[in-house]
């Protein structure tokens, strides 16, 4: 995985996105919380992702979101 990128994975029948930041890996749904969206196919910058359907922001390291529309908290990939 390269840096500063994100990548989907299949695990347990749950697609997750992966997001390496500065040398650390984080690891949350991949889909939106907000819309039917793959965060995948989304613009990371630093530690947030924006979702590419309604440009909703979440932290990657916690799923918090950081800007509207998007409200809920993503789950991460220890939920």
């Amino acid at each position: 995985m390269s840096p500063d990128d994100v990548t989907a994975m299949l695990l347990g029948g749950r697609e997750i996105a992966l997001y390496s930041v500065g040398g650390e890996l984080f690891a949350a749904d991949n889909q939106c919380s907000h819309g039917n969206a793959r965060l995948c196919e989304g613009f990371l910058l630093d530690h947030r992702i924006e979702c590419p359907l309604h440009q909703g922001r979440f932290d990657v390291r916690n799923g918090a979101p950081t800007c509207e529309p998007a409200a809920a908290a993503l789950l991460s990939g220890q939920d």
